[in-house]
């Protein structure tokens, strides 16, 4: 184990700048959450009120509650998905993420940091490999904007 520390620290200090993966513990980006509908983005903004304030559970309520309404709304499955991350579950975090890029469509940005927070679940669960291809991904959804 102390190799398997070492080894980190080493990479870490030696390897800066090599790959563009952000730190797993870096914050997942914040994008706008847009609807028509003044329900959805009341309770959207409720929602990221509640989350920085620590209130992470009135915050998941608020947007399950939005995608009763929208369930096709990408941003909204974006935001469960951070949300669920700072909960500490990467899974549901990841998934959240994955069918918010159901409903992406071409939106390059959108794409690339829900890619990014996959990344992120993925090194919270400890897959290193999965967190690499998704971080990669990312990158590729980078390139198109």
């Amino acid at each position: 184990m102390k190799n398997l520390c070492a080894l980190a620290l080493l990479a870490a200090v030696a390897l800066p700048g090599c790959a563009n993966f952000p730190s797993p513990t870096a914050e997942p980006e914040a994008l706008p959450v847009t609807s028509d509908n003044n329900a959805v983005t009341a309770l959207a903004e409720s929602a990221r009120q509640d989350a920085a304030a620590g209130r992470l559970n009135a915050a998941a309520a608020n947007l399950e509650r939005a995608l009763r309404i929208e369930p096709r709304n990408a941003m909204l499955w974006h935001e469960l998905a951070r949300v669920n991350l700072h909960q500490g579950q990467p899974n549901e975090a990841a998934q959240f993420a994955t069918k918010s890029n159901t409903f992406a469509g071409d939106n390059a940005a959108l794409r690339a940091s829900n890619w990014r927070l996959i990344g992120q679940a993925r090194t919270q669960s400890g897959d290193q490999a999965g967190a690499e291809s998704a971080f990669e991904r990312a990158a590729q959804f980078e390139r198109q904007r």
